[in-house]
């Protein structure tokens, strides 16, 4: 799954630490997310697109194995 977590904390001046703290994950979470490493809980996903106002799938792009 691909998603546009950096693109869109950059664009709001927003640190990952600050967004690990809101989420209360690491940063090392957040970073991990932004590079495709992790896939985040349903959950998390949630938090992230409210914290954002945003839909969940504007921040996280499903892609389907052919």
């Amino acid at each position: 799954m691909k998603n546009r977590l950096e693109q869109i904390r950059k664009q709001r001046g927003i640190s990952q630490e600050e967004l690990a703290r809101v989420l209360e994950v690491s940063r090392q979470t957040i970073g991990s997310l932004e590079n495709g490493r992790y896939n985040p809980s349903i959950i998390l996903a949630f938090k992230i697109a409210i914290y954002f106002k945003m839909n969940i799938e504007e921040i996280f792009i499903y892609e389907e194995d052919n």
